[in-house]
């Protein structure tokens, strides 16, 4: 069991608002997230949004005005949702759509460095963009794919920035040396057999020689981030990407 590392009042806190909170904590209620939530490190929240329907059918929706396909999520619903959490607090409002700027490392660092986040999670068509307008959210996209919902997307938002947080990974270097942190995609690894299939450890990584074991992870890294996302291997170049000595 991890020891925690804060007080609970001062604990990384996800509200999510969402039309399932049952699907929650789902994943994050496993392995270390779980443990650290348990560990009070961070807290969880769920708040349907039905619960504030103005209706006795518990309506959320409407037809988008202008025609079209689908339903979109009703402005004064959302607010009061939103409203229900956000009072009084600074941290960032965030609504989850394709059309959000991508969400990447230095973001997950940045939101783990908060006190939390608030997430909306949409469904039907998306959400009537005034309340995005009004309530000052930040839209963030977990990739360019169209999912039912924003309640996985909400999960993969919480796992990477829980994971960062003080006392949840056994090791700090666990995650300095992860794909993204460096500006590089993670080298290849190994362990136990030395050999599978016909296929063999590299010998540099039994060497002992730590300097050169850092310097052909090293290498294996740039190699794969240039054959793999041309984009981050161009803002490795132009940045503070140097060569072993």
């Amino acid at each position: 069991m991890i020891k925690p590392t804060r007080k609970v009042n001062n604990s990384w806190k996800a509200s999510v608002i969402t039309l399932f909170p049952d699907v929650f904590p789902g994943v994050l209620g496993a392995s270390i997230i779980g443990n650290a939530k348990k560990s009070d490190i961070w807290q969880l929240e769920t708040v349907d949004i039905r619960d504030f329907s103005v209706n006795r059918h518990r309506t959320v929706d409407s037809p988008p005005s202008g025609g079209g396909p689908g339903m979109v999520l009703k402005p004064d619903v959302a607010a009061k949702a939103i409203d229900s959490v956000a009072m009084s607090n600074d941290r960032p409002i965030i609504y989850l759509t394709p059309r959000g700027k991508p969400l990447t490392q230095k973001k997950v660092r940045e939101l783990a460095n908060g006190k939390g986040v608030i997430i909306l999670c949409g469904r039907f068509e998306g959400v009537d963009q005034r309340v995005i307008e009004a309530r000052q959210m930040e839209e963030i996209s977990i990739g360019d794919y169209i999912l039912a919902g924003g309640e996985l997307a909400a999960q993969v938002l919480i796992e990477a920035c829980v994971r960062l947080l003080p006392g949840v990974l056994g090791r700090a270097q666990s995650a300095e040396n992860e794909s993204f942190e460096n500006g590089l995609l993670e080298y290849p690894l190994y362990t136990k057999p030395r050999q599978f299939e016909g296929r063999d450890i590299p010998d540099i990584l039994l060497s002992g020689d730590h300097k050169k074991i850092a310097c052909w992870r090293n290498e294996r890294s740039k190699e794969i981030t240039k054959a793999r996302r041309t984009d981050l291997w161009q803002e490795y170049i132009n940045g503070d990407g140097h060569e072993c000595d």
